[in-house]
C-alpha cells in the first residue's frame, strides 16, 4: 500500500464561498452587517441577561421575608401600661398596631425577649413568638 494509492475519507470538499465563480461577489450572504461578515458570531441573549445583574459587592437578592421585630420585656410593659386593666393584658399585633409600636400595614413576626421585667399581669396571643427567659418572666408576673 503506497500513499498515492489511499482514497480521502472526505470525497466533497467543503463549499468556500466569496473566492469568485458562480456565487458572485456576496456569496449569497446578502449585503453587509454583521451576518455577512467572515467568523460573525452573535452573542447569546443569556450574556445580556447576565450583564444586567448588579455587580457590587456583596450584592444578594432580597429576603423573601421580613425578619422579626424584637422588643424587650421591659420595654413592653413600660410602653403598655396604659393599656393594662383589669385582668392580664393580652398582647397581640392589634395591640402593638394601636400602641404604635409598629405600624398599620405590618405583617411580619414579633419576639419578645427576658431583658427586663414584666410590671403586670400579661398573656401572649397568637402570631408572637417569645424566648424562655421572657416566658418564665411572663409566668411569675402572672402570680
Amino acid at each position: 500500500m503506497k500513499l498515492h494509492t489511499l482514497s480521502s475519507i472526505r470525497e466533497k470538499n467543503r463549499q468556500r464561498i466569496g473566492r469568485g465563480g458562480k456565487r458572485g461577489t456576496t456569496s449569497g450572504k446578502g449585503q453587509k452587517g454583521q451576518k455577512s461578515r467572515s467568523g460573525h458570531r452573535i452573542r447569546p441573549a443569556e450574556r445580556d441577561l447576565i450583564l444586567k445583574l448588579p455587580k457590587k459587592r456583596g450584592f444578594r437578592n432580597k429576603p423573601k421575608k421580613e425578619p422579626a421585630i424584637v422588643f424587650n420585656l421591659g420595654d413592653l410593659s413600660e410602653k403598655l401600661k396604659t393599656f393594662s386593666g383589669k385582668g392580664p393584658l393580652v398582647i397581640t399585633i392589634d395591640l402593638l398596631k394601636t400602641a404604635s409600636l409598629v405600624g398599620k400595614n405590618f405583617r411580619g413576626e414579633v419576639k419578645i425577649l427576658g431583658n427586663g421585667e414584666a410590671a403586670f399581669p400579661v398573656s401572649v396571643g397568637e402570631g408572637i413568638a417569645v424566648s424562655k427567659s421572657a416566658k418564665e418572666k411572663i409566668e411569675k408576673a402572672g402570680k
